[in-house]
């Protein structure tokens, strides 16, 4: 297996959100649109209960083994930069499992450092849905 250069990683408080909502609904994944409902906020679905398309892109897995994925679109948007889910207050998407919690999940990002892009750039292509890694 080779190690990828990480893409997403989550906060402390967006690792015990998503070890609580585990704990209730069991594996869960993320996926990133861009489109409507919460625009750039990554939804949390049941493992298995969102269809992941053929063109999305797998960033990674988060605390453990929780993928994370990004529509292709979105992916071209944020290919360069390093990608944090962190949690507020708020209500975001009733889609999202973490909207009953009062909180929502949000993306912060930073820009790849030239060594992180470098090793990327030495790097196999990120799946995608038509390799149904989820």
């Amino acid at each position: 297996m080779t190690v990828r250069t990480g893409r997403v990683e989550l906060t402390p408080a967006a690792e015990e959100l998503l070890r609580r909502l585990t704990g209730t609904h069991g594996p869960v994944m993320f996926h990133q649109s861009g489109g409507c409902c919460d625009g750039s906020a990554p939804m949390c679905y049941p493992r298995g209960e969102f269809r992941v398309g053929a063109s999305d892109v797998l960033l990674g897995h988060v605390a453990g083994d929780t993928p994370f994925w990004m529509s292709a679109d979105q992916f071209t948007y944020w290919s360069h930069t390093h990608l944090t889910v962190d949690v507020v207050p708020g209500r975001g998407s009733g889609f999202s499992l973490e909207a009953p919690e009062g909180v929502r999940f949000l993306l912060r990002s930073r820009l790849l450092t030239d060594e992180e892009l470098r090793r990327l750039d030495a790097e196999p292509p990120l799946p995608n849905g038509a390799d149904r890694e989820a």
